[in-house]
């Protein structure tokens, strides 16, 4: 048992809890299937007690959104004193799992669909009149593996919460942010106005936060840091660099330029600088990137320039101008795209994969 419930427990006579699968700094989340319907949803329920009324609160605001790249609420309900939210369960790694530590670098193209799909998910919400308030990579739900055949915004439901927990731990200072998981996830990406006055966090945090995140994933670094150091930096007139290497391949350079301007302009100090969700949404459509499949591989075959892949035993042909981040050698593990070819398809692009 982690949390209140263990394997089998049997939550409103509908939700049979099927196994935990983590935690948040406000939420408990379970496997749970839906033995009237005969579904599988995540089930969420607040560790403080004293949070049911705004946990039901928070529900209710989440209900408003509807959208592909956003996590269906389902259901809510109250049972033996404590709070549930039933959410559409999404089988996939978040942002942190599913990119950040799966590879050394983030294609800009991959970078540019993700974020195209978030932005419209957090258009939907802002239209709704629904601010998010704690927008980071773990709540961020990636499906299909390599592929990302979905991206989905999740959490909705506990934005109130969160906001509430982030003001808590703001007025209580530098102890209280560093002791509040919540915080402490959600600092790297949060906005000047939410660390000095949180209680007026409203649409443009959000913008910040998703800018914040695609810078990470374009650059593979926070664009301000990790921890307390991170407020001052945050705080500062400083701009997050884009690092050189980046631009060294031509083939690639244009639409890393062009992203990092539009993550730089989600995080302008003057808030009225950045787009609104839905201005985030036409500037991304202009962003030009493919949506081919991803795959798998290993080199096979690396030479000077040139090399082959293997694929579920079919050889891939890939060119050194086609690797995204640190090069490859024999037996590397790699993700790619591919695309007819005589002889043999042509791999592009190709990034190296964390072993």
């Amino acid at each position: 048992m982690i949390g209140p419930h263990g394997n089998g427990d049997l939550v409103g006579e509908r939700y049979e809890i099927q196994e935990y699968v983590g935690e948040g700094g406000m939420q408990f989340v379970y496997l749970a299937k839906d033995i009237l319907l005969g579904r599988y949803v995540a089930l969420k329920t607040p560790k403080n007690n004293a949070a049911q009324k705004r946990f039901r609160r928070s529900a209710v605001v989440s209900a408003r959104v509807n959208h592909p790249n956003v996590a269906k609420t389902l259901d809510y309900l109250e049972f033996d004193e404590r709070s549930y939210l039933a959410e559409e369960f999404i089988e996939g790694n978040d942002l942190d799992k599913g990119l950040l530590r799966k590879f050394y670098a983030v294609d800009p193209y991959l970078v540019a669909r993700l974020f195209h799909n978030l932005s419209k998910g957090l258009w939907v919400s802002h239209d709704a009149g629904v601010v998010h308030r704690d927008l980071k990579p773990s709540n961020i739900m990636l499906v299909g593996d390599v592929s990302i055949e979905a991206v989905k915004i999740t959490d909705f439901g506990i934005a109130k919460l969160a906001d509430e927990e982030l003001t808590e731990a703001a007025v209580g200072g530098g102890e209280s942010i560093t002791n509040s998981q919540t915080a402490v996830g959600a600092l790297p990406y949060m906005s000047p106005e939410a660390i000095s006055a949180p209680d007026k966090t409203a649409y443009p945090s959000d913008v910040w936060s998703l800018g914040a995140m695609m810078y990470e994933v374009l650059t593979g670094t926070k664009p301000f840091g990790t921890g307390l150091m991170a407020i001052t930096e945050i705080l500062s007139d400083k701009e997050p660099a884009l690092p050189e290497e980046l631009l060294v391949n031509p083939q690639f350079a244009g639409l890393v330029q062009q992203i990092y301007a539009l993550a730089t302009r989600c995080m302008s100090r003057t808030i009225e600088d950045r787009p609104t969700a839905r201005e985030l949404v036409q500037e991304c459509e202009t962003l030009c990137y493919p949506i081919e499949q991803r795959y798998l591989g290993s080199v096979r075959d690396a030479r000077y320039r040139w090399g082959f892949i293997s694929e579920n035993g079919t050889d891939v042909f890939y060119h050194n101008d086609s690797i995204y981040g640190p090069g490859i050698a024999d037996h590397d593990p790699v993700c790619f795209s591919k695309f007819p070819g005589g002889g043999a398809d042509r791999a592009h692009p190709v990034m190296k994969v964390k072993v």
